[in-house]
């Protein structure tokens, strides 16, 4: 059995109730009232913890890859999009506390160390390391000194790529989510087995990180052995972002996390025997009794 991982006031792991995230990331389009109604979908559907994500724009993109031409209600630049979708020191207090009325965790994927600072002001349980940062060793050694769990997403990244990554980052303290970054996925690029893959050569919790359009991938992750699941989450597919398409709008969040706690007792322990709701029917049905 892998080692469980303490994320606030839950625990990930083997045996324990899946630790769901709903990921806002950037779906709020820059706004912290439609930030504040996707937590509100999180708390009502029983989800664990909202996730954000924070970049120093500056730093993660390049002067060119900002000055390209993208027009959003922000401005014409890929760089205005960029600003605009990040919230400030303000703007998280604002959303710390409405978490804490609420009484849900929330944290972050930081995509460079000045990210890692800003949101370590807040305290948060613990780190994400997205899927595009798993190769950046500094990122890695950064966050890991502020001694926190860390949740490491392993989309577009080969099993050397992994491997490295958990030796800079250890196995204690640390889940690994296996993932496919596209938005969305396919069906035939889902590949769930990769979960017990992962599980068998690591010694700490593995969860899934879907993006795929509906629920049955993340179900289906949970019966293979994920201890975690996240996805994003929106108020409506259809506002502009990239994001959108792949997340869940309120009523299929809710559907992903009823069908997900019951799966531990659908799945059953193994062992075959009749029930005694079937006793009636045997002496209903059978004609010849064992």
């Amino acid at each position: 059995m892998s080692k469980a991982v303490r994320v606030g006031n839950k625990i990930i792991g083997d045996g324990y109730p899946c630790f769901i995230i709903a990921e806002i990331g950037i779906n709020h389009n820059g706004s912290v009232e439609l930030a504040k109604q996707m937590i509100d979908i999180a708390v009502t559907t029983g989800c664990d913890a909202v996730k954000f994500q924070k970049r120093t724009v500056d730093v993660v993109y390049t002067k060119e890859e900002l000055a390209k031409e993208r027009k959003s209600v922000f401005g014409n630049t890929n760089g205005d999009l960029k600003r605009g979708l990040e919230f400030d020191k303000e703007q998280y207090q604002e959303i710390d506390k409405y978490c804490k009325e609420k009484g849900i965790m929330w944290f972050a994927s930081c995509w460079d160390e000045g990210s890692v600072d800003f949101i370590d002001q807040f305290n948060p349980p613990c780190y994400k390391i997205a899927s595009a940062t798993l190769t950046d060793d500094n990122l890695l050694k950064y966050t890991k000194s502020k001694g926190k769990p860390i949740l490491l997403s392993t989309g577009m990244s080969t099993m050397e790529e992994i491997r490295h990554a958990v030796s800079i980052l250890g196995e204690d303290n640390l889940v690994i989510y296996h993932c496919t970054s596209t938005y969305p996925t396919d069906a035939n690029e889902a590949n769930l087995k990769v979960i017990n893959t992962l599980k068998n050569e690591f010694s700490c919790p593995v969860g899934y990180s879907g993006h795929e359009r509906g629920l049955t991938p993340s179900i289906l992750a949970v019966a293979v052995g994920a201890n975690s699941v996240e996805r994003h989450i929106t108020v409506d597919r259809t506002n502009w972002g990239s994001d959108q398409a792949a997340s869940l709008e309120m009523a299929g969040l809710y559907h992903m996390v009823r069908d997900i706690r019951q799966t531990p007792e659908l799945m059953g322990d193994g062992i075959k025997r009749v029930y005694d709701s079937e006793k009636p029917i045997i002496d209903k049905l059978r004609r010849v009794k064992g």
